[in-house]
């Protein structure tokens, strides 16, 4: 057998060599295919699929209100809702839109005078004719005491300023909060007779107007979570007022508390509290009784600490 045979006889035989190699591994390969099972690619792992233990709060909260909303103002989040679109009476919770236009418009420092049309509204008031406040001053005993004639002091020097009514001034403000559930005629809240109401919202709405009001002047809303709130008016006259709602001491790490009520809208509440570090949550309570809206609410905030230990109820 001469050279060139036997360079051909090796070359058949390194073939047949990976050619048999080749085989091998195939019927390997085919091998693992048949016996291993796969994980099919859009199969999720155990822990996502886990059905959730964690107890609903909220499940068993009974309240008096028409409509109320837990909203969670960090996240966008409604973690209790009943009936919370619906469009119902506000009564003083309407301060609140009065006050957040007013600072919106005007520097804390514009002074305000009492007019002698805010003094003839009904009751509570604090003021007489003529005295004149800083607006952060005027705004924190308006909200802290409900008080009447200062809401319509300030509703009327904000919409003269910006040469509008005051109900065009409110709407306004409404809509650059994007509240679609609100509006109000004047800026006190007060019926306007017995079928109409001063203002108008949804728990939804007043959730958010709350907490924006907390965010823009944290000063001002501070005031409505002590027992009593002092100013001096620019002629040296030194007033105290009352906070409206009794259950300000029972409320951890409060924000904002805000009362309302009238024989349109029977008894609300709106309420922002801190439930961690940087957590915001509104409590908002529409169209319950003069008393229960702060069983109500005290529930609901109840419910929230609940919620996030993760707990049906504490």
């Amino acid at each position: 057998m001469d050279i060139a045979d036997l360079k051909k006889l090796a070359q058949q035989t390194r073939s047949s060599r990976e050619m048999g190699l080749s085989l091998i591994l195939a019927s390997l390969l085919l091998g693992i295919f048949l016996f291993v099972p796969l994980a099919p690619k859009n199969t999720p792992s155990a822990i996502s699929v886990a059905t959730s233990t964690i107890p609903d709060a909220f499940a068993n909260v009974p309240i008096e209100a028409e409509a109320a909303i837990v909203y969670d103002l960090s996240t966008g989040q409604t973690l209790y809702a009943k009936n919370a679109d619906a469009q119902l009476p506000l009564a003083s919770l309407t301060k609140l839109l009065t006050v957040y236009a007013a600072l919106s418009e005007l520097p804390p420092n514009t002074p305000i005078t009492i007019s002698a049309s805010a003094t003839r509204l009904g009751s509570p008031r604090a003021f007489s004719v003529g005295q004149t406040f800083a607006l952060a001053d005027l705004a924190r005993l308006t909200l802290t005491a409900s008080l009447n004639d200062g809401a319509e002091a300030i509703a009327e020097a904000t919409a003269s300023r910006e040469s509008r009514s005051q109900n065009e001034m409110l709407a306004g403000a409404a809509a650059a909060l994007n509240l679609k559930q609100t509006y109000a005629v004047n800026g006190s809240g007060l019926d306007v007779n017995a079928a109409i109401s001063g203002g108008y919202g949804s728990a939804h709405d007043l959730a958010r107007l709350a907490g924006a009001l907390v965010q823009k002047a944290p000063d001002v809303a501070e005031a409505t979570t002590n027992s009593s709130a002092q100013a001096v008016s620019e002629g040296g006259k030194s007033f105290n007022v009352m906070n409206t709602d009794p259950m300000i001491g029972s409320v951890p790490n409060l924000l904002l508390s805000k009362t309302g009520y009238t024989d349109l809208a029977g008894g609300n509440l709106a309420i922002v509290f801190d439930s961690g570090i940087g957590h915001p949550i509104a409590v908002v309570v529409l169209g319950s009784s003069q008393k229960a809206r702060f069983t109500d609410s005290t529930m609901l905030i109840a419910a929230t600490f609940a919620h996030f230990a993760g707990v049906a109820s504490l």
